[in-house]
């Protein structure tokens, strides 16, 4: 018996009818020392509160653990990793931006 839902549709050729088989955006997982980087800043808003993203890192998830835990001491803020950038509480883009510098991070201009 055929499929009453397809009224003439063909899915060969790689077509598929079922739309929950998205294809993953792809990270790199290039390792590159603290000069190789080039690093932005974001703000958003989350219920009423502003948070900072720096982006995009590329570290080993470990490393990226270790140098949110460096930087969320010196700042004295909360964080969290999310994929390849980091997002610490609050509007302190001028405090991280040293303090990264320091750590001789580069970033966009």
């Amino acid at each position: 018996m055929d499929n009453i839902f397809e009224m003439g549709a063909k899915f060969d050729n790689g077509w598929s009818s079922d739309n929950k088989d998205k294809k993953s955006t792809e990270i790199t997982t290039d390792i590159k020392p603290p000069q190789k980087h080039q690093l932005y800043f974001a703000k958003e808003k989350r219920r009423g509160k502003v948070v900072t993203i720096v982006k995009p890192f590329y570290l080993t998830k470990n490393d990226l653990q270790a140098l949110l835990k460096i930087l969320k001491k010196r700042l004295g803020t909360g964080g969290t990793v999310k994929e390849n950038s980091l997002e610490f509480q609050g509007d302190i883009k001028e405090l991280l931006y040293k303090h990264l510098k320091t750590l001789e991070y580069s970033f966009k201009s």
